[in-house]
């Protein structure tokens, strides 16, 4: 799609509501916006969609071409998107199917649009279907009035991440060991899990770099007395970011190739960071309570 013509669909779909013209007019259409995987800038793409309850799902087509569309490469290098559905917009983990998962959910998109079994005629790539999973709508989203109370938004959310990757290694793992040699997954460990802990080491990653460059520096200057704990902290930053690093090299391949060493790292990040967080958490969020969030607008 030529980059004006793309941009044109692009404004027509946000200044009404998710609704366009033209060749698109009554298609189902979302816009994805990925984080490029060498510049680290955002990237939003007009994308066809089928619904699968709850998910949705689009399809790296590219028209049919012999290479993967730069979204799709995007998104295995960063895998957390963001989604605009009509007037709805919300953050996702993208997650490409895999082996007979995929089989069967390009089954449902072509059922529904069949101008992608044409797609797929027209190149040997196997074209990759991709599950974005919406937010649930029962969830509650408490209040946040206090920097006490965003700081453990966070670390809720990166202790979940955190359970949820470790949970689906193990399941991976007793799936090994429970079936025979001809029954077990194969030796990697799968997109789902990739997907999650790559998205997870991002977020970690981001959250760490924020608090050195100006959560710390800030309560340093109020609370002088408490340099030891902020040098411990640092100190943690920097220990923790290196398993990062090294699960983030693991993560580099899409067939993750050492699945056990893997699994040795995301044990040794599950209590190093575990312990951190208590630590941060006892000595920083009763000087946090009092901060409001969001931060006043300077006058």
């Amino acid at each position: 799609m030529p980059h004006a013509f793309q941009q044109s669909v692009i404004t027509e779909f946000r200044a009404n509501a998710g609704k366009v013209g033209g060749p698109f007019e009554g298609a189902d259409l979302l816009l994805l916006t990925t984080t490029g995987a060498r510049s680290g800038k955002p990237h939003t793409t007009p994308l066809g969609y089928v619904r699968d309850g709850r998910r949705l799902l689009v399809v790296g087509s590219n028209l049919g071409a012999p290479l993967h569309p730069d979204w799709y490469r995007n998104l295995l290098a960063r895998p957390a998107v963001t989604v605009e559905l009509g007037d709805e917009e919300f953050e996702s983990l993208a997650v490409p199917a895999e082996g007979a998962r995929r089989d069967e959910l390009f089954a449902r998109v072509v059922a529904e649009a069949p101008g992608y079994a044409d797609y797929q005629d027209a190149t040997d790539r196997v074209l990759p279907v991709v599950v974005l999973e919406r937010p649930d709508p029962d969830a509650a989203v408490p209040a946040i009035t206090s920097l006490a109370g965003k700081l453990v938004e966070t670390h809720t959310w990166l202790r979940a991440q955190l359970r949820h990757v470790h949970a689906e290694t193990e399941a991976h793992f007793a799936a090994r060991g429970d079936r025979g040699a001809h029954d077990a997954p194969a030796p990697g460990l799968g997109l789902q899990i990739r997907q999650r802990c790559l998205a997870f080491c991002q977020a970690l990653e981001f959250h760490h770099t924020a608090e050195d460059g100006h959560l710390f520096p800030a309560m340093e200057g109020h609370h002088p007395r408490l340099g030891r704990v902020f040098d411990r902290l640092r100190e943690e930053h920097r220990s923790i970011g290196a398993v990062q690093s090294a699960l983030a090299a693991l993560l580099a391949d899409v067939a993750v190739a050492e699945p056990d060493r893997f699994r040795a790292e995301l044990t040794r990040m599950t209590e190093e960071l575990t312990a951190h967080l208590d630590y941060e958490e006892e000595h920083l969020l009763p000087l946090l309570a009092g901060v409001p969030w969001p931060p006043a607008a300077a006058s």
